[in-house]
């Protein structure tokens, strides 16, 4: 199976190439640029080295969220334009997933999470098993407050994700050294290898239905339920 992996849902920007599972080519920037304008010359640049076609994918896999409303919007979109266009199958996996899913297997519980602000965060806590993130903890929109709630009844927790840095000492504050740790800068960022190899093992979705996981209401949501009084809505992005 060829598959394109794409993560735009941060700051950091990650694609990656595989076949069978074997990397072939992966590129991981961290500069703050507009997605929008890097990520198919980015694509195209991949598509390159590996003397690939377009056509002969089998899949694209995309980071469906959470994270940034403007980055998912647009790794979603290009993902289910590539999708729709090429006529292949599409799969989306969790972001907070990816994070999890490349580190090291452990006894630890593996808390990714990124910073939502005004001391929210979205995350979620797995376990990782035979090399593979199993969930313990659905990722969510939480209060940094909350998330140690319920942390509080796992023996030892190891946080993810270069934004955990940001909130090392206030969950120093609420937890022992003992209890908690941090993971090495070398795990901080998503890397759409691995990606690819959970959404290699996924049932592809329906590309119409597919929409991006944001876990709380945008701005333009907040917006449209206020003017129109609604108490059931499907994502802004699919009314529209």
């Amino acid at each position: 199976m060829k598959v394109l992996a794409i993560d735009t849902s941060n700051q950091p920007l990650s694609i990656a190439l595989l076949e069978d599972q074997q990397l072939l080519a992966t590129m991981t920037t961290n500069i703050q640029k507009n997605h929008s304008v890097t990520l198919m010359p980015l694509v195209e640049e991949l598509f390159e080295r590996a003397n690939w076609q377009p056509q002969e994918l089998d899949r694209v896999v995309v980071a469906q969220g959470p994270g940034s409303y403007t980055g998912l919007r647009i790794g979603v979109t290009t993902a289910k334009m590539l999708a729709y266009t090429l006529n292949k199958e599409l799969v989306g996996v969790s972001s907070l997933e990816v994070l999890a899913g490349g580190f090291p297997e452990t006894n630890k519980l593996v808390v990714p999470l990124f910073d939502a602000r005004r001391e929210n965060v979205f995350a979620g806590a797995y376990y990782i098993k035979a090399g593979k993130p199993e969930q313990v903890i659905d990722d969510q929109h939480i209060s940094l407050t909350g998330l140690c709630e319920l942390l509080q009844a796992y023996p030892q927790v190891v946080f993810m994700g270069k934004d955990c840095l940001q909130f090392k000492g206030q969950l120093l504050d609420r937890f022992s050294s003992e209890k908690i740790s941090f993971a090495q800068k070398n795990f901080a960022y998503p890397q759409a290898y691995i990606l690819g190899l959970l959404g290699e093992e996924r049932k592809p979705v329906n590309i119409d239905h597919f929409v991006p996981r944001y876990l709380r209401l945008t701005q333009a949501e907040t917006r449209w339920l206020k003017n129109h009084q609604e108490t059931n809505h499907e994502p802004y992005v699919k009314k529209v």
